[in-house]
């Protein structure tokens, strides 16, 4: 974090006067002793509790180190008019040399002795100064110390500002020798400059400590921070107002791009700092930071004054948090929820294609959408939007092929495509759009429960990178689209089953009703004849009752077969047949039976074609097929069927001269009950299953139906794979 840096030494002083302050109005702590050659410690002195100076100090030691030290020990010496003075300090549970001056012979006992068999540790255990005359005499000095060969110590305890004793401060004879007050005194008095600049080193670090724990404070915050003193000169920022608005907020003029929630740039006297330095409370204030591209950064900024203890401004500060992603978030709620909306309103997904894509271009600020779908082995142009201001003549192809431009590349690798720059020559865009005005391209397949039914592509007019929110967006709202393509097609499927229902209910009651009737009629006519009358007749009404029993089995066995086949029942066994032999027999059989009538059966047959096929169900196709041209042909009309091979697939093809099939009937003619409007104008026989029977049979055999139409008739064409699948 960055912080200016007279701001901190003037921070820095202000809490080491503070502590300077408290140090000297502590009581001073009993350092005076007894009178001179005493040599005992007063009575009344209570021991304290020794403290480390490692503990304290052990990360920031500064002034009572080194040189710093030796100095101090060499004034203490001057003082005392020793010959020698130390600066110990404690360290666990020994007492280390940190300053000296002075030449002893037994030098190396100080540089780290223990606290029990050691002067230093008799003053940092009591707390209090110790005055030692002739170390032979004294019973408090241990045996081997100073007291074999005599020798003087003159020893005061240091302390930090809370009382604790971190080490001691002595001067020391190796002769016998009395101190005077103002020696006494002398030590005392280095001893507390000592614990003084302890106080002070201690304060230093304190506070570099409490500074370092803002800064971490500070940088974990998800908001931006900086403040500034009285001046306007900035004093703290922290790491995350660095990376949202850039070291430009550190400079005397507004920030470039920065509006407010209505777009107005600000000026510098807009800023929050400044307006809280003019006393004024900022409370979730929106801003806006446009950068180079269209992209927009969205704030909420708090901001106000800092007070002294006089009430008067010292400085402001200002914190702005980064709302961007909740807005997002939000433009993209509205967006499904618009989304939801036009789909649930429209009748079509083509009606309702515009809608979704406005409501995408607004969510995401992009500026052109395009909704295709799957239609005959291409793709067409559903729907379109474009964002106002977008320049005309982008040039928007009605179809495209599989795999050719983004929306064909989609549908063909089904997934997503992210194109940064469409203006790029490896581009699926064409020149022309690309010259339009557009960069950044995403492609979605639109799937339903089949596979992928459409593609939908949005347009930015800047270069934009991958992002998984927007990802996540475009490919909800496609899958949005797929449910509404799927749930429209059950819903009618529905309408139509339930249409279909009563349709084919009053189809198949009228066409069982007819042979019934018949059978019932003639059945009544044998019944009641006499003798003469059975001779005469039986022959030929029998023949009736035995045409509509025919009649009325063939119905039934093609309901029970479509069923079966429906179901999933039907034994369809797929073994290699001659097709050409099979359409050849049916062909000469009917001939056979229409032989007289007014219509003529041509053929284009190969010598042999061989297929894997079910070679009964497929003789049944072929008979119902030839019937229907025969029997919707007119006078004088020409059936003609063909086989050939494709090399992949056997087509087989079978054409009548009656009128064309309108285009609107000619998927309903295979939904098992529809009869075309040519069929019942003229009242020709037949239940309408056949077609519906027919291509349940082909799609057991993996294959296809499909029916064409001309001015000279219509056509049937069946399709067979040559290999088993």
């Amino acid at each position: 974090m960055r912080r200016d840096d007279a701001g901190i030494d003037a921070g820095r002083s202000a809490r080491t006067s503070t502590a300077e302050a408290a140090t000297l109005a502590r009581p001073a702590g009993p350092h005076g002793g007894t009178a001179a050659g005493d040599g005992h410690p007063p009575a009344a002195a209570a021991p304290r509790r020794a403290g480390s100076f490692r503990d304290v100090f052990a990360l920031h030691r500064g002034v009572l180190t080194s040189g710093s030290a030796d100095q101090l020990a060499a004034l203490v010496a001057r003082a005392a008019g020793a010959p020698s003075a130390c600066i110990q300090f404690v360290e666990d549970d020994s007492l280390r040399l940190y300053g000296s001056w002075g030449v002893a012979a037994d030098w190396e006992v100080v540089t780290e002795s223990a606290l029990e068999d050691s002067l230093g540790g008799l003053v940092v255990n009591s707390g209090t100064s110790l005055i030692v005359e002739d170390a032979k005499d004294d019973p408090r000095i241990p045996d081997g110390l100073l007291r074999r060969g005599g020798g003087a110590y003159l020893g005061c305890p240091v302390h930090d500002r809370a009382g604790k004793v971190l080490g001691v401060c002595f001067a020391y004879d190796h002769r016998p020798r009395p101190w005077t007050p103002d020696q006494i005194a002398a030590v005392n008095e280095a001893s507390e400059v000592a614990t003084l600049l302890i106080g002070e080193q201690i304060a230093r670090y304190e506070l570099e400590q409490q500074h370092r724990f803002l800064d971490a404070v500070l940088d974990s915050l998800h908001d931006g921070v900086v403040a500034c003193d009285a001046s306007g000169r900035i004093a703290i920022v922290n790491e995350r107002m660095r990376r949202l608005w850039g070291e430009t907020v550190f400079g005397t003029e507004a920030v470039p791009g920065l509006t407010d929630a209505t777009g107005t740039p600000l000026t510098r006297d807009d800023l929050g700092l400044v307006r809280a330095l003019r006393g004024e409370v900022i409370r979730d204030e929106h801003l806006a930071l446009h950068g180079r591209s269209r992209r927009i950064h969205h704030y909420v900024m708090d901001a106000q004054p800092i007070h002294g203890l006089d009430g008067r401004v010292t400085g402001a500060v200002q914190a702005v948090q980064d709302v961007t992603r909740q807005r997002r978030a939000e433009s993209f709620r509205s967006c499904e929820l618009a989304v939801t909306t036009a789909l649930a309103e429209a009748p079509s997904i083509e009606a309702a294609g515009p809608r979704v894509l406005e409501a995408i271009v607004g969510a995401l600020d992009w500026v052109h959408a395009e909704l295709w779908l799957v239609d005959e082995g291409d793709v067409r142009a559903a729907a379109r939007w474009s964002a106002p201001g977008l320049p005309a003549g982008i040039p928007v192809p009605e179809r495209l092929a599989y795999g050719q431009g983004l929306a064909g590349r989609a549908w063909q690798v089904d997934k997503p495509l992210w194109i940064r720059d469409v203006g790029r020559p490896q581009s699926l865009i064409s020149p022309e759009t690309a010259a339009g005005g557009l960069h950044t391209a995403l492609a979605i397949p639109v799937h339903d429960g089949s596979g992928p039914i459409g593609v939908l592509t949005v347009f930015a007019d800047t270069i934009e990178d991958p992002e998984d929110e927007l990802l996540a967006l475009i490919s909800g709202i496609a899958a949005h689209l797929g449910q509404f393509v799927e749930r429209r097609r059950v819903e009618d499927l529905q309408r139509q089953l339930t249409r279909s229902k009563d349709e084919y209910l009053a189809l198949i009651g009228h066409e069982l009703r007819t042979p019934l009737t018949s059978i019932s009629a003639y059945t009544e006519l044998l019944g009641e004849a006499d003798e003469a009358t059975l001779v005469r007749d039986g022959p030929r009404l029998i023949k009736v009752i035995e045409r509509n029993t025919t009649a009325l089995r063939e119905i039934i066995n093609e309901l029970l077969e479509l069923s079966a086949l429906d179901a999933g029942h039907a034994d369809v066994r797929r073994t290699p047949i001659d097709l050409a032999a099979v359409v050849r027999d049916v062909v000469d059989r009917t001939r056979s039976a229409i032989d007289g009538a007014p219509v003529v059966i041509d053929t284009d047959l190969p010598g042999e074609l061989i297929v894997p096929g079910d070679k009964d169900r497929l003789r049944h196709i072929v008979q119902n097929l030839l019937g229907s041209a025969v029997r919707y042909s007119p006078d004088g009309g020409h059936v003609a069927i063909s086989l050939r091979s494709t090399g992949r697939a056997a087509e087989l093809s079978v054409s009548d001269a009656a009128a064309d099939v309108p285009r609107a009937e000619r998927e309903q003619i295979f939904t098992g009950h529809y009869r075309t409007s040519r069929g019942n104008d003229r009242a020709i026989p037949g239940s309408g299953l056949g077609l519906t029977l027919s291509r349940a049979v082909v799609e057991k055999h993996q294959g296809s139906v499909e029916l064409t139409g001309s001015d000279t008739g219509t056509t049937i064409l069946i399709r067979l794979p040559l290999e088993v699948r």
